[in-house]
């Protein structure tokens, strides 16, 4: 008996004696824990706004050129969002009231002259549709005209906030609101995201090269028929992403149509002075054809 005592407050003495991990390799792996837990927490648009740190993907876009088509109509709009701000876009008003509402969200550049000319096209060619067409601002008024600026708006914008301005928006058009969205790159993500956002109301989503939603639970969710349409030779939102998202789609029976052209990245955006004329208006053609079905 009194050898079994001995042995055990032996062990205890030598087990209490033992050195602990250092301060610094355990911080290490709360750190590394931590980062694992990110990375697996992390969404389709800070997996997309992460994309600003890559040369490749910040060279791909060609800087805008001043606009010199002219803008026709439409008019600022201001509208409330819930954390206590304001929200803004430009609206084209259908020539009755309707409650048909597309809208269009910018690329990476903010909500420039370019973009509300596209908007004036959706609309000038759905107003036999009696559609309102919506130019939604996710910068704040805050508009880039180098890739720098760019990337620092893009990387520095708060889901929380864009959030908070589409559905701010949403509540602008009203609850029976029939809503549509369409957006390139960065916007092509939020066209995605406005979708989820707007629930039953969504009828329609377009996304031209934006990240797709890989939460499956999240797309279960979605009401809205999908368009999507991608660049083939493009490294970021490439065929190994676009066939999985579409893969997705079809799981949870969603409808939609991808459409993958052999071209690079921002290949129609409107404000690339080097889009791809060819593909631009293929793409746009078939644009505006889904939404002509919608509305």
């Amino acid at each position: 008996m009194k050898k079994i005592v001995v042995f055990v407050i032996i062990a205890v003495l030598t087990w209490t004696c033992q050195p602990s991990a250092p301060k610094d390799e355990f911080e290490s792996s709360i750190a590394q824990n931590q980062i694992c837990c990110d990375e697996e927490e992390e969404t389709s648009i800070a997996q997309f706004a992460s994309l600003t740190k890559d040369a490749g993907f910040m060279n791909s876009h060609e800087l805008p050129e001043k606009c010199t088509k002219k803008i026709t109509g439409g008019e600022n709009i201001t509208f409330k969002t819930e954390d206590g701000k304001d929200g803004s876009g430009f609206l084209f008003k259908s020539n009755k009231p309707s409650k048909k509402y597309l809208v269009v969200i910018h690329e990476w550049w903010g909500l420039n002259d370019h973009i509300k000319v596209e908007a004036q096209k959706f609309y000038d060619d759905l107003k036999n549709k009696n559609v309102n067409v919506i130019a939604i601002d996710l910068y704040d008024g805050n508009i880039a005209t180098t890739r720098e600026e760019a990337g620092k708006l893009m990387g520095e914008n708060k889901a929380e906030r864009s959030k908070a301005i589409l559905e701010g928006a949403f509540a602008y058009m009203g609850k029976d609101a029939k809503i549509a969205t369409v957006g390139w790159c960065f916007g092509g993500a939020w066209s995605l995201q406005a979708s989820l956002l707007a629930k039953k109301q969504a009828v329609g989503c377009i996304i031209y090269y934006g990240m797709p939603e890989k939460d499956k639970e999240k797309l279960k969710n979605l009401n809205a028929e999908v368009l999507g349409i991608f660049a083939s030779q493009e490294k970021w939102i490439n065929t190994k992403v676009v066939t999985q998202f579409e893969a997705d789609l079809k799981e949870l029976k969603k409808k939609n149509t991808i459409k993958s052209f052999d071209a690079e990245h921002a290949f129609a955006n409107p404000s690339n002075p080097k889009y791809n004329k060819e593909f631009a208006a293929e793409a746009y053609k078939m644009s505006l054809k889904f939404l002509k079905k919608k509305f």
